[in-house]
């Protein structure tokens, strides 16, 4: 059974089980990021647009004259899916006014990878959030360009080794940290801003769920395993998912009009970022004294965090 149909038995309500992204497409084994998009499009149902960037959801699933998607499908350049989301929510909202449609809601949701969301998409994601339309967008972030051949983008985690930003004696691989972009989500007044994983179903799609239903923008950033760009196994990909919420590296959380709140339960410790680091050949070059740096700026993060969450009573943050 695949990781769906699992949950479907426990929780059949909760989910379509019909299917809005078809089998047969390009992706690679263990891929995450295609993973995540079949529990969102589940989640969405068939009353959605899609406007989705170049990128490698688009490349392994419209090979012409085929197509992976079974919902209205828009392909659009790599950095302008938040704007042409917004055109059709504006399109659709003229059309229902005008007689032209039926007068049935039907959801505007933008994807995009990160590249196409916190690099050369920013500018127009930061407009359509600013601007208030009724647009979904959703960030599948496997933390770099993997479809043009893995180089490094503003979502690399520190010191993963990429194409450009490889790892040497001098420079040992990304030399920033990953851009939070569901920070800048926040800043915009965006009334409903979350992180999700697919090692976490049920999460994922209670989140979906709540996107859609905001009347206005709301942002969904998607934590993507990609065996390929982190030279990792293929069947790990759902144990590297729990891992890097398990070691605080990516924190499941969602922020309803500016209240911050954890939507899984953090243990008291959490586990040293090293068991998350060490399946990824990404991170093979790492000294133990730079694993003890990426571990201070994670419990940095994790520390901002949890001041906005309001603090949780017996976590230990050492």
């Amino acid at each position: 059974m695949t990781l769906v149909q699992n949950f479907e038995i426990f929780a059949p309500k909760l989910i379509d089980r019909k299917e809005y992204f078809s089998p047969g497409h390009r992706a690679c084994q263990g891929c995450g990021e295609v993973l995540a998009l079949r529990i969102i499009l589940k989640a969405l149902g068939d009353d959605v647009v899609i406007s989705n960037a170049t990128g490698c959801m688009e490349i392994i699933s419209t090979a012409y004259p085929q197509t992976a998607w079974e919902v209205p499908y828009i392909h659009v350049a790599f950095e302008n899916a938040a704007a042409v989301g917004s055109g059709v929510e504006a399109a659709l909202k003229a059309l229902r006014r005008k007689g032209r449609i039926p007068d049935r809601y039907v959801k505007s949701v933008a994807i995009a990878g990160d590249g196409g969301t916190a690099d050369i998409g920013l500018q127009a994601l930061s407009g359509a959030m600013e601007r208030g339309h009724d647009l979904m967008f959703v960030c599948l972030d496997n933390e770099a360009y993997m479809n043009t051949g893995i180089q490094r983008s503003s979502e690399t985690p520190f010191m993963a080794a990429t194409t450009t930003s490889p790892a040497g004696k001098e420079i040992k691989g990304q030399r920033t940290g990953k851009k939070n972009v569901p920070e800048i989500m926040v800043a915009h007044g965006v009334p409903y801003v979350a992180t999700a994983c697919p090692s976490y179903p049920i999460d994922l799609v209670n989140k979906v769920k709540k996107a859609k239903a905001v009347k206005g923008p709301s942002y969904l950033h998607v934590f993507s395993m990609c065996p390929t760009g982190w030279r990792c196994a293929s069947e790990i990909t759902i144990k590297l998912g729990k891992l890097v919420v398990e070691t605080g590296v990516f924190p499941l959380y969602e922020v309803e009009n500016g209240k911050y709140r954890l939507t899984m339960e953090m243990p008291k410790k959490l586990r040293p970022v090293e068991d998350y680091l060490k399946h990824q050949g990404r991170f093979r070059h790492l000294s133990a004294d730079d694993i003890k740096l990426v571990q201070k700026k994670v419990d940095y993060e994790i520390k901002k965090l949890m001041d906005k969450v309001g603090g949780l009573k017996g976590w230990d943050e050492k």
